[in-house]
């Protein structure tokens, strides 16, 4: 069994392709907008959201890394760039949003039924409106902290794991920003983020809440 050490043609197609895509000027601040290369439109109503383009992005740049180690440097400047964006407000632009029930839970089309239990058909928010601000929680604007997002914070330590296995500086492990909107500006690291989940589980061994109300049975 050999071992490959290069990349193939279509590997370094998408390489220059996202590394093109990450280095391209945005601003994911409230006050900004990602620019129209992320996908904000597949898979309604889960993950149309730009943030899971940052997420399905830094995969390659893991496996990569194993194949050519020494081209360290542009794979971790892309994950950096991925993980900048993901502390921006556009990242959490659901959860900082999407007050209460869904107000239009009743007009939901129908390829949403299989979602929704039937007998609540109507009365009942899909997957992927966050809800925050639902009793019993009550609003929390750290898309972090909050009993909910568990998808946010845990496909962010994913990124922040491949990067941290990739490079040989710690820069994540220090205390960064994180949304960034006056008083709504929160300050996280790595190794907190994991072991805030890690107390998340352990105090509700049932499941983590993804969207609020919504536990993930894993």
């Amino acid at each position: 069994m050999t071992t490959s050490t290069k990349l193939s043609d279509r590997s370094l197609g998408w390489l220059r392709y996202i590394h093109r895509k990450a280095h391209t000027p945005d601003d994911w601040s409230k006050e900004g907008k990602p620019h129209p290369h992320w996908d904000d439109r597949s898979d309604p109503p889960l993950a149309s959201y730009p943030r899971f383009d940052l997420i399905d992005s830094s995969y390659a740049m893991g496996l990569m890394a194993q194949t050519t180690p020494a081209w360290r440097e542009p794979y971790v400047a892309v994950l950096d760039q991925l993980l900048e964006r993901h502390t921006g407000w556009w990242s959490a632009n659901d959860w900082l949003t999407q007050f209460g029930d869904d107000p239009n839970r009743k007009d939901y089309p129908d390829m949403y039924r299989f979602l929704i239990p039937p007998e609540l058909w109507g009365n009942y928010d899909a997957p992927g409106w966050t809800a925050n601000g639902v009793e019993p929680y009550g609003i929390q604007m750290d898309p972090v902290a909050a009993d909910g997002m568990l998808f946010y914070k845990g496909f962010f330590l994913v990124m922040l794991g491949l990067r941290s296995m990739i490079a040989t500086d710690d820069r994540w492990n220090e205390p960064f920003k994180m949304i960034r909107d006056g008083d709504n500006t929160f300050e996280w690291s790595h190794t907190a983020i994991a072991a805030h989940l890690t107390n998340q589980w352990k105090d509700k061994p049932q499941g983590c809440h993804c969207e609020n109300t919504k536990v993930w049975p894993l």
